[in-house]
């Protein structure tokens, strides 16, 4: 048996070897069988950054996926209103070392980007958004919710894609993966499964294992896993870093046509150039906020 099909038992033998008590901010992954079930690893979780019960897998299947599905409905509808985001004097220090300070920011935007060179901090504020991350000092919210103490209720209304598809993709199948956390019946489960995946016109992969996928596809897979549940704002950790030009400009696409509030971490300038806001993150503060020219302006004279 291949590691991947042995991953959601060894995972549900985690709590013991490590005993139960993984605290409050831990994140939800488990697996399938029969009666489903779920376990809870550290900060930092393989999947999709949220507390979620696993419903058998098996009824995932009930929904045939066409690459043309619409969305179906979920606990908060696409198209329904964003997110505001609150930082209020926060400071985050890691390994000893600062890495944030002085952020204050409130944001409402339906896009925006965040740029800055590597190890800047940007990352950082995309995981204080979801609790990933907890303030040394000062609060962040999400619509008056606190990431680390409402993380439950944080986590279902914001996703988070990472960088790296491989960091959410836990079963083998491509519908297997997108089951893997959702909640509702298991009719509610399927269609929520055609639904994100017709939406983002990959309902062909449904039936697909994930290691004959190309990177561009994993990309998508990982993002149709997202969308499933339903947030009203998507947090993207460098969504374009490791495709090609095709799934680049295919990435592009997709996430233009989103109707979710949408927060993203980019090195890719041209890709907030139609965003509503654009900030540029330097030695841990903002050093700029404004439209996105402006905003690309100021970055290529600081570091190009």
């Amino acid at each position: 048996m291949s590691l991947m099909h042995r991953l959601p038992d060894l995972l549900r033998r985690l709590p013991k070897a490590f005993g139960e008590g993984v605290g409050r901010t831990a994140i939800a992954a488990g697996g399938g069988g029969s009666g489903g079930g779920s376990v809870l690893l550290s900060r930092g979780s393989i999947r999709h950054v949220a507390f979620y019960p696993v419903p058998p897998l098996k009824t995932a299947a009930a929904v045939p996926v066409t690459d043309d599905m619409p969305a179906a409905e979920t606990p908060c509808e696409p198209g329904s209103a964003g997110q505001t985001i609150v930082f209020s004097d926060v400071r985050l220090d890691r390994g000893g070392m600062r890495t944030l300070a002085g952020i204050d920011l409130v944001l409402g935007e339906r896009r925006i980007g965040l740029l800055g060179l590597n190890g800047s901090g940007k990352s950082s504020l995309l995981k204080l958004m979801v609790g990933l991350l907890a303030p040394t000092s000062g609060s962040v919210s999400i619509d008056g919710l606190s990431p680390t103490d409402d993380a439950a209720a944080v986590r279902r209304r914001t996703g988070f894609l990472f960088q790296s598809a491989d960091n959410q993709i836990v079963y083998p199948i491509v519908r297997e993966d997108l089951a893997f956390g959702l909640e509702g019946s298991a009719e509610e489960a399927a269609a929520a499964i055609a639904g994100a995946l017709g939406r983002l016109g990959i309902g062909r992969l449904a039936d697909r294992r994930i290691h004959e996928l190309s990177g561009g596809e994993r990309q998508l897979v990982a993002l149709a896993g997202v969308l499933a549940r339903g947030p009203r704002t998507i947090l993207f950790d460098e969504p374009t870093s490791q495709l090609d030009l095709a799934n680049r400009n295919r990435l592009c696409g997709v996430l233009d046509g989103l109707p979710q509030q949408a927060v993203v971490v980019t090195h890719d300038l041209d890709l907030v150039a139609g965003f509503d806001r654009v900030l540029v993150v330097g030695d841990g503060r903002i050093v700029a906020d404004g439209d996105p020219a402006d905003a690309v302006a100021f970055y290529r004279r600081r570091y190009g």
